[in-house]
Formats: structure tokens, C-alpha cells, sequence
């Protein structure tokens, strides 16, 4: 095993939040890619890291939240995969700002960072707001970065779309189109970029090839589960209203109906065919991810 006591610098690829989903699979597409050992990951908690240690990847305790901690977890990188932070209750921004100013201490020669397509300074959807200052933050850093404005997971379809096996039917507060995307094709495709030795600058967007609304989901839904389903625009407020009636926290309903509202004004509307290009096929689609949800409630 290799739990590291940061002594090693001979690794090419870093990877943070190597513990979590997105990342956690970016590590494994990578390992198909490169030998084990040009990889390290920097993890909050080393333990929980143990099975890339016994594969022959370095673990280094890095956390965001302790600036001592980055540059030395850092050191050696030549690309460094910076995971956005996931903690609805930190300042997210203030968090990357300290782990980019580590990667100039270390030395890195590349950041890419897990980005959002759509972030902008006036996006309904915070993350998207935060994700925009990250990217400013890179681009003053002096550092050589890439950007990963991944779509929108397509997976979270299943909670967005609520109760609607039982009643037929599913509420939004706004519509618009969305670039549903599979998260294991954006781990496959970080991997990917990772690996094109600096091929990719700035700002790239990795989307699926289509960007339907929710009215679209609902007719494909009616189709896939042979019954119909409706979709009913309600307005935010009474939205949050009837999510707060049912038991949500006020917050996470408001958080949720962000990402409509940003639908609604065209923050998610775009799509790019890097993705399917760095894939060498077609992305999954809405179909392929509704697929399932609809077998289930067959």
C-alpha cells in the first residue's frame, strides 16, 4: 500500500475528491489509461482511500478547509483534477480560492476544475455563480487550467421529477431545456482530457447531444411508461410553498426550484459535441436515463 507521507513527487495526475462519485470514477477511467503509480489523490480522509492505496495509487491528506494541508498534497502535479466543493454550507468560492492559491504554491503545471455549465455571475442556480468566480480565480492565477463545465447530471432527474409514478403527473416552477448528462460519461471524459497531456484550454463544455424540457421528459415519460404523464408549471413561490407544506426545509425546496428558474432563462440550454467527440461515441441520453426510471415504475 501507499498511504504517503507527501514524500513522493514523481506523479503526473492529482485527483481530489477522488472518494466521492464523479472523481472516485474519473481515477478508475484514468487507471485503464496510465500505470497506478503517476497517480495520488488528495483526500479529506485518508482511510476511506484505502482501496487506491492497495492498487498502487499514492494517498495524500489534502482538505480544502486546511490550507496547510494543500500545498504539500499538491506537490509533484503536473495536472491536477480540483473537485468543486459540495458543501451546501461552505463558502464554496472562498474554499477554491484557497486550494488554486496552493496549486501556485506547488508548482502545478495544469488545474483542471469540475465546473457547471451555464455558470455565469447572473444564473438563478448559485453553484453556477460560484463555479463563474472559480474560473475567474484560475484565469488570474498565472496557472496553465481547463475548466469542466459538466451538464447537468441526468441521474437527478429521478428526485426532480418527485411523486410522479403515483399521480401521473410532476410539478416545476419554471421550464426550460437542459442538457441532461450522464455523470459516468463526464468521469470517463475528465479522465480523457487528463490524460491529452494539456490538449484542452480554458473553458470546455461537456454536455449530451440534446437539451429537452421538462415538458419534453414528460412526453418521453408517457411514451416509456405506456401510461400519461403531465408536466405543471406552478410558479416558485407556490412551488416552495407546497415543498415546504410537505416536509422539505425551506432552503433545500428554494435551492431545488434554482435550478428550474435557471431552465427557464436558458443557463442549461446549450449543448456541445466535445463530449461525444472525447467519447468516441453518443453520450447517454434523457431517453437512456428515463429508461430506467420508467421500468421501475412499470
Amino acid at each position: 500500500m501507499s498511504i504517503s507521507d507527501n514524500n513522493q513527487e514523481d506523479h503526473v495526475f492529482f485527483i481530489t475528491g477522488a472518494t466521492g462519485a464523479l472523481n472516485g470514477a474519473t481515477v478508475e477511467h484514468l487507471l485503464a489509461r496510465v500505470p497506478a503509480d503517476r497517480i495520488a489523490v488528495a483526500v479529506r480522509d485518508v482511510a476511506a482511500a484505502r482501496p487506491f492505496a492497495e492498487r498502487g495509487i499514492e494517498v495524500r491528506h489534502g482538505d480544502y478547509a486546511d490550507p496547510s494541508s494543500l500545498p504539500a498534497a499538491f506537490a509533484g502535479a503536473e495536472q491536477l483534477l480540483l473537485v468543486s466543493s459540495s458543501d451546501p454550507r461552505a463558502d464554496a468560492v472562498a474554499l477554491h480560492r484557497t486550494a488554486i492559491e496552493a496549486a501556485v504554491t506547488a508548482g502545478v503545471g495544469r488545474v483542471l476544475y469540475t465546473s457547471h455549465q451555464g455558470a455565469a455571475p447572473a444564473s438563478p442556480f448559485s453553484p453556477a455563480r460560484d463555479h463563474f468566480a472559480t474560473e475567474q480565480l484560475l484565469a488570474d492565477s498565472g496557472l496553465a487550467w481547463t475548466s469542466l463545465r459538466n451538464g447537468f447530471y441526468a441521474h437527478t432527474l429521478g428526485w426532480l421529477l418527485g411523486s410522479w409514478r403515483e399521480t401521473g403527473r410532476f410539478e416545476v416552477p419554471a421550464d426550460g431545456p437542459v442538457s441532461w448528462t450522464s455523470r459516468a460519461d463526464l468521469a470517463e471524459a475528465a479522465a480523457l482530457v487528463l490524460a491529452s497531456d494539456g490538449a484542452h484550454e480554458g473553458v470546455l463544455t461537456l454536455t449530451a447531444g440534446a437539451a429537452p424540457t421538462f415538458e419534453d421528459v414528460a412526453a418521453l415519460l408517457t411514451e416509456l411508461a405506456g401510461r400519461p404523464v403531465e408536466r405543471v408549471v406552478v410558479g416558485p413561490e407556490a412551488w416552495v410553498a407546497g415543498q415546504v407544506a410537505a416536509g422539505q426545509p425551506e432552503g433545500a425546496a428554494r435551492f431545488t426550484a434554482s435550478i428550474s428558474l435557471a431552465a427557464g432563462e436558458g443557463f442549461f440550454a446549450g449543448t456541445d459535441p466535445l463530449l461525444a467527440d472525447l467519447l468516441g461515441r453518443a453520450p447517454r441520453s434523457v431517453r437512456d436515463e428515463l429508461s430506467g426510471l420508467a421500468a421501475v415504475a412499470a
